[in-house]
């Protein structure tokens, strides 16, 4: 009976060798890593501030090892000039994959720029947009469509570093949210509105009903004529009245004067009945209803069915 045995095999996996000219290719990498460095400087200075100076050295690393496996000294072209094209290729179509805009978009622009500069130097001030547009034959409204689609294709990162080394600041701690309101102003826009619906609720009543009518209810000046049993004119009139009366009602709030004082001194009918009606709006709501938000809802709708 025929015995037969297995070859014997190691627990451990063999490591893969590599080949000789791995290994040069390799060596030649590591000794020509200050070429990339080199490179990315000079063709830096033709790429805008926001281009990652990182991502151009990473790019040209990868043409440094694309040179090194595809060199041929045989040619007897040298390596560092055979890298050098590899390494400037290979940062060129990095930016050109990452750029939203044409190049004749990017062609104008640099125009546009070099044409900056020139007039700079010859004006010792920075060019008005009808100048530069004269410089280069264009209209200003071309130059401003030009630059809002140079702008459009800029595409940068939150962590994105501005300003100087030293100084530890990011895109994201500059940009500003249009859309959201700071606490400071959202008080300010309640307080005011507060002083807004008092105002209102304290006008006479026939100025009351014009503003009501006018402004949130968009009746006409015809309508309201007909309901008051009064002219157009006269309208008008009662709607003037009552704008300069909220005016210097609201704006008497933040004068920080004593307004009951000042209303118990007035002198003559008119003046008085201005500063009452003025301490009136300070005093009409407490000011923490004036800063609540279910206040101020609840507020609003009684001042609308009181009309």
């Amino acid at each position: 009976m025929a015995i037969t045995t297995k070859p014997a095999t190691s627990s451990k996996r063999a490591q893969p060798v590599q080949r000789p000219d791995t290994v040069a290719a390799m060596s030649t990498v590591e000794q020509f890593l200050p070429l990339v460095e080199q490179i990315v400087v000079q063709v830096a200075v033709n790429f805008p501030r926001h281009v990652d100076r990182g991502e151009l050295v990473r790019a040209g690393v990868l043409g440094l090892v694309e040179a090194a496996h595809r060199f041929d000294d045989t040619k007897g072209v040298p390596f560092d000039r055979f890298a050098a094209r590899r390494i400037r290729g290979a940062i060129l179509d990095t930016v050109r994959a990452a750029d939203w805009a044409p190049r004749s978009v990017r062609a104008l622009s640099r125009r546009v720029d070099s044409a900056e500069q020139r007039l700079a130097s010859d004006l010792g001030r920075v060019p008005t947009m009808d100048e530069l547009a004269q410089s280069i034959g264009t209209t200003a409204s071309e130059l401003a469509n030009l630059r809002d689609r140079v702008f459009r294709s800029v595409v940068l990162a939150l962590d994105y570093r501005l300003g100087d080394e030293d100084e530890d600041l990011s895109l994201v701690d500059v940009l500003c949210d249009r859309t959201a309101v700071e606490p400071c102003e959202e008080l300010e826009g309640r307080e005011m509105r507060a002083y807004l619906r008092d105002a209102v609720g304290l006008l006479p009543e026939r100025h009351r009903f014009v503003v009501m009518g006018y402004f949130l209810e968009g009746k006409t000046s015809e309508e309201l004529a007909r309901f008051l049993g009064v002219t157009e004119s006269r309208i008008s009139q009662l709607r003037s009245e009552a704008l300069e009366m909220l005016r210097e009602g609201i704006e008497a709030q933040y004068q920080g004067s004593d307004l009951e004082r000042e209303a118990s001194a007035a002198q003559g009918r008119v003046a008085r009945r201005k500063a009452t009606y003025a301490a009136s709006i300070g005093t009409q709501s407490a000011w923490k209803s004036r800063l609540d938000r279910h206040a101020e809802q609840q507020e609003a709708a009684r001042l609308r069915l009181s009309v």
